[in-house]
């Protein structure tokens, strides 16, 4: 699927309700397509980083969603993943491009970079790299996991908004760790409640004492069905 068609999909599958929703998530240049709508598109296209430079530099919410899902991950390089953070339409297509830049080449130096900015998007993005990428089972040391769980306890309530929200998912992937489970927990009685406005949504933050544990037992369910 070449980029002109990708686009008129895009178009043809959205609706005004949609717009509505992600209007509450912070998009301003929308179609109003369903993921589910994006997944099988991105089904379709498979992997295209030519076409996924084009999707991303539209602007729409959907097409960069959609560029991130779609773009080779050995492709990103430090400087592309400046440019796109810089354009991304709304935190949602933030955390898909932290997503992409986490399984790529840079994803160390941009995880480390972002995580210490004092920019919303940037922290976010950082962190949610950090998330995504202990879920992955990345090469991260544990005295750089330790010294990232001593930043988040001492920075979380400090930090803007959105951040706090990937903070705490880090602190989770963090407790989910092979011997960091404890020290996370601590850390995460210490913090208690993190709070994140979500604006007009449903969405809630998750809480890291109850959640690790249920993380855990998840873990140990998918390993005994894959035995």
């Amino acid at each position: 699927m070449d980029y002109a068609t990708a686009m008129a999909q895009l178009k043809k599958l959205g609706t005004a309700q949609t717009v509505k929703t992600y209007a509450r998530h912070g998009g301003s240049k929308m179609f109003g397509v369903s993921f589910a709508n994006i997944y099988k598109l991105q089904k379709q296209i498979k992997q295209d980083h030519a076409v996924a430079e084009r999707l991303w530099a539209s602007g729409y919410s959907e097409a960069q969603v959609l560029a991130a899902l779609v773009a080779d991950p050995a492709q990103v390089t430090s400087s592309m993943a400046e440019q796109w953070i810089k354009t991304a339409d709304s935190y949602a297509t933030a955390d898909f491009l932290a997503g992409l830049v986490a399984k790529s080449p840079v994803a160390q130096k941009k995880m480390q970079q972002w995580m210490k900015s004092p920019k919303e998007v940037y922290r976010t993005a950082g962190y949610h790299m950090l998330a995504v990428m202990l879920r992955d089972g990345a090469a991260i040391s544990d005295a750089d996991c330790r010294r990232i769980l001593q930043t988040i306890e001492k920075g979380i309530h400090s930090s803007p908004n959105r951040a706090r929200y990937a903070m705490n998912s880090a602190l989770i992937g963090l407790g989910c760790r092979p011997g960091l489970t404890a020290e996370a927990l601590a850390a995460a009685k210490r913090i208690g409640k993190v709070h994140v406005d979500h604006g007009d949504t449903c969405c809630k933050t998750p809480d890291a004492l109850e959640m690790i544990p249920k993380a855990l037992a998840w873990q140990q369910r998918k390993k005994k069905k894959t035995a």
